[in-house]
């Protein structure tokens, strides 16, 4: 069956190169997983940018991907498949705003987006389930990045050594 899907899409086609995190949610295993991962790499290189920079980048990447990931549903004819992996992508970036990346927070912010992408605590899991398109399948994974970030920002004012082993 998953064979099926993949014919529908290519990664010569850059909307689902960029929807399947450039590969990274074709792993058969974990796609979501992997596709955070892809995020690295993306937040490394945009860490350079003054604070507002990297807000504006996290907001193209947030709005751009309603399209990517609705345009490659609609191509592979299942909502929110496994393997569009860009609302992760999106959802590191928006954890990660006004924080440092260092690889402390590196570590945590990639383990608790997991936990809340996984879990889908309330709010999340309800918008998983009501809203469908390109916005459903990006708003879950902005709202837990939304939810990491502010826990991050908490752990950082009240355990500020935590973060700095």
């Amino acid at each position: 069956m998953q064979r099926v899907y993949r014919q529908r899409v290519s990664m010569k086609n850059p909307v689902h190169c960029l929807a399947l995190g450039f590969g990274s949610g074709l792993i058969p295993f974990m796609p979501g997983t992997f596709g955070s991962l892809a995020a690295i790499p993306l937040l490394l290189a945009a860490s350079s940018l003054s604070p507002t920079g990297f807000l504006l980048c996290t907001v193209l990447i947030s709005v751009t991907g309603i399209y990517f990931c609705g345009k490659t549903a609609h191509d592979m004819q299942v909502h929110d498949h496994g393997s569009i992996v860009w609302d992760e992508i999106a959802g590191m970036f928006v954890t990660f705003l006004m924080l440092p990346l260092t690889v402390p927070y590196l570590v945590a912010g990639f383990v608790l987006f997991r936990i809340f992408d996984i879990l889908k605590p309330w709010p999340i899991g309800i918008i998983d389930k009501r809203l469908h398109g390109g916005t459903g399948i990006m708003l879950d994974d902005i709202l837990a990045g939304a939810m990491v970030c502010g826990s991050l920002h908490l752990i950082s004012m009240l355990w500020p050594a935590w973060l700095l082993w």
